[in-house]
């Protein structure tokens, strides 16, 4: 196993620790994507390129901008509107 390797399974493990410890609900999405481009990069590497696209799409991306959008509709990621309302 070479230090990419490694440092990528490190990276993994870093990532799963911190989307589980975490308590903001935007700081657990960027990690969680950070966690599904380090998966896409890991299944390149075991030659599998259509499940590396597969993770890239899906849990980085679509699954990404689902999270995004649903956090702005519950309301947990404070938008612009309220920002300069309060300024008013």
């Amino acid at each position: 196993m070479t230090f990419v390797h490694v440092a990528l399974l490190g990276m993994l493990i870093v990532c799963a620790l911190a989307v589980s410890l975490t308590r903001n609900l935007l700081t657990s999405l960027i990690v969680y994507m950070a966690y599904s481009l380090i998966m896409a990069i890991i299944w390149m590497f075991l030659e599998s390129p259509d499940l590396a696209i597969t993770e890239a799409a899906v849990g980085a991306g679509i699954t990404s901008v689902l999270f995004f959008v649903t956090l702005k509709k519950i309301h947990a990621i404070k938008g612009d509107s309220e920002h300069e309302q309060a300024q008013k």
